[in-house]
């Protein structure tokens, strides 16, 4: 249910560098929750948001169509990790969990604008245990840097106008940030269709941290076989300098929304 092959070349750069999700996240939606018995991670990737659930449930069902992606996973003892191709039927995809009705959280992190939204929300609505299960998606923009001098902010921001033209079109609910997204589901309170949640994010990082989350972007690569190298010598060394040089450690501020919420008429 994800665009096939994506992320399969930047599956152990993604895995080294993106940003860790909050805990305080997942406790909240398991609030929402009143059984803790099985949840599904769907486009898990390395397993990121997958591990964080774990926390709070049973057991969890990571899938992903990323074949590279699911050999990187994090191993835990309540996480199988499926690889699901775009070949599989929704049945087949639903008789992984035993069934309808059995799945108390659906997570999409940072992916669900690569899906085919129509399936996806169809399988998802089968799933939910009805009442009480939810469906949470969540993403963010590219991150600013706090306290950034000038020339990084103006540096920063020619890198990522040379690389609008090769953004893939899901990127656009990113933009966007979710407030465009189909989402067919009633509202819980936490981010709604038109009106998502929003969240903060932070991460400490050194240049070569920087470097790697956007070497993960899709778009580096999109670009990539379209004959660009948009992380050229002179790109990086451009950024390099701006940044202050490989020793300064800054602050990524990644801007996240997210939609919650559960199948209509459940009572």
């Amino acid at each position: 249910m994800d665009a096939v092959g994506l992320y399969d070349k930047q599956a152990e750069v993604y895995l080294s560098v993106r940003p860790k999700y909050p805990r305080e996240w997942f406790s909240m939606l398991s609030a929402l929750t009143p059984h803790h018995s099985l949840a599904w991670d769907a486009g898990t990737g390395n397993g990121q948001a997958a591990i964080d659930v774990a926390e709070f449930y049973d057991e969890v069902v990571a899938t992903d169509v990323s074949e590279p992606q699911i050999s990187l996973s994090m191993p835990h003892p309540k996480v199988k990790y499926i690889h699901t191709p775009p070949s599989m039927s929704d049945d087949e995809l639903i008789a992984m969990f035993g069934g309808e009705g059995l799945v108390d959280l659906v997570t999409v992190a940072s992916a669900v604008h690569w899906f085919d939204l129509p399936r996806f929300y169809s399988v998802v609505k089968r799933l939910l245990r009805k009442p009480g299960g939810i469906i949470a998606v969540w993403s963010y923009r590219h991150f600013t840097i706090d306290g950034a001098p000038p020339s990084l902010e103006l540096t920063m921001r020619r890198f990522i106008e040379s690389a609008l033209p090769f953004w893939n079109q899901g990127v656009s609910y990113v933009i966007n940030e979710y407030k465009t997204l189909p989402f067919p589901f009633e509202s819980v309170g936490l981010g709604s269709k038109g009106e998502p949640l929003m969240l903060e994010m932070k991460q400490e990082a050194s240049f070569e941290v920087c470097l790697g989350v956007i070497k993960s972007w899709s778009v580096i690569s999109t670009a990539k076989e379209q004959g660009m190298d948009l992380l050229n010598e002179g790109v990086v060394k451009e950024l390099e300098t701006a940044w202050g040089g490989t020793d300064v450690i800054r602050t990524l501020n990644y801007k996240t929304f997210m939609l919650v919420g559960k199948v209509a008429n459940q009572e």
